[in-house]
């Protein structure tokens, strides 16, 4: 009996610990600043394939040209993507289809961009995108990519 309560004691203790490390590191992530909710797609499906599969929960965070995408369910304390400004180059918007509407947070809007060759979706907020927007369109001359050309 005493064992079975020491172990159900030390689990407990764990998860306790597991959830504070968890809730920390987003701490650390949103301390400087500039974060906001966002899920990402990486590889996404052609236009027109718009399944709910493939997207993570996470957080975007602007760190000078770039954007440093952290999933929510991890305790890695280093960005899972790193996206340049310079070699983001967007394909279009829409609204959630289908299985997406429940993959997504309920006010998402999903952006289709391209990184690098990469296909990639982001979904945020509609002020988180025109936000995002804004700070593309910041670059600093010469570095604003249109159509896979650096102008």
């Amino acid at each position: 009996m005493v064992l079975a309560l020491t172990v159900c004691g030390i689990v407990v203790a764990l998860m306790v610990v597991g959830l504070f490390v968890f809730g920390l590191r987003r701490r650390l992530i949103q301390r400087s600043g500039g974060t906001f909710d966002c899920s990402l797609r990486w590889d996404a499906p052609e236009e027109g394939d718009s399944g709910g599969k493939g997207w993570a929960y996470g957080v975007a965070r602007y760190n000078g040209d770039r954007v440093e995408w952290y999933r929510v369910f991890s305790y890695s304390p280093r960005p899972r993507r790193v996206l340049e400004r310079s070699a983001i180059e967007v394909a279009g918007r829409r609204l959630p289809d289908g299985e997406e509407e429940l993959a997504l947070l309920s006010d998402a809007v999903v952006l289709a961009c391209l990184h690098r060759g990469a296909r990639l979706e982001l979904a945020m907020s509609e002020d988180a995108l025109t936000g995002f927007l804004a700070w593309l369109e910041a670059a600093p001359p010469g570095q604003r990519v249109e159509r896979g050309k650096t102008r």
